[in-house]
């Protein structure tokens, strides 16, 4: 197989909701009918549901799908093991439940033509399907974030973000957030897209923030998602980046 156009690299936890509502079937009919190749790596963090079962059986019938599984690490090592196997020119991740619809790749990609090294989706400010506290809290978030880091960037969160092949496995080499592993239990995020985002920026690649549909369409309970603990290591993790750089850890 020649190498594909783009991969597209999709963490999964926990997801049999949101895989049996058919959010690959809309992710394989939007592909299908692009005029590039692609792959669809599906890079499980350790499920305890019928995820894999489910995978298993998809990834056969559709040959350019395929499943790595991991163990049980987080999203960030998720993605990561994803984009160590992605052979595309472009590498794009994306959320599973398809908050974001993977067809507002057509908005980023094109801006790859242009010189840009690392193109990210921008939710705004609105975030349908949060509750008024959720959006509060995401706003207050961004105010703290930007006052410490990546001042120009609004929306460091969103789980649609695009790289060149290359500069997606220079970034993803250099995460200290890999460096020192801490046990998980559960779902976790954290803040590691600002990490990534600050490297970015200190390496000098051109990055593009694009506006992208979004609405929480997010079924998925079995990632029993903790909201204030979430935030609260999130708000860790960016002072873990402020102090990283002013020890010259990135340098």
């Amino acid at each position: 197989m020649n190498k594909p156009y783009l991969s597209l690299v999709i963490p999964c936890f926990n997801e049999e909701s949101n895989l049996k509502r058919g959010v690959l079937e809309e992710v394989r009919n939007y592909l299908k009918k692009q005029n590039y190749s692609y792959e669809v790596i599906i890079s499980d963090d350790g499920s305890t549901d019928k995820s894999i079962e489910f995978l298993e059986k998809y990834c056969r019938k559709y040959p350019n799908f395929f499943l790595l599984k991991n163990p049980h690490g987080g999203k960030p090592f998720a993605v990561r093991a994803g984009i160590k196997k992605a052979k595309g020119k472009i590498v794009l991740f994306i959320d599973m439940d398809q908050s974001t619809p993977i067809k507002e790749a057509g908005k980023l990609l094109p801006f790859f033509k242009e010189g840009y090294e690392v193109v990210m989706g921008s939710r705004g400010l609105e975030r349908k399907g949060f509750s008024l506290f959720r959006r509060l809290a995401s706003r207050i978030f961004r105010l703290f974030r930007q006052a410490i880091l990546l001042r120009n960037i609004n929306d460091t969160q969103c789980g649609f973000k695009a790289f060149k092949n290359k500069v997606a496995k220079d970034l993803f080499s250099q995460l200290l957030i890999f460096k020192n592993p801490q046990k998980v239990e559960g779902w976790r995020v954290g803040a590691f897209d600002v990490e990534l985002l600050f490297i970015a920026q200190k390496r000098g690649y051109k990055i593009a923030e694009v506006s992208v549909e979004w609405e929480d369409k997010d079924i998925a309970r079995g990632k029993q998602r903790k909201f204030l603990k979430e935030s609260w290591t999130m708000l860790k993790e960016i002072l873990r980046v402020k102090i990283n750089d002013i020890k010259g850890l990135y340098d």
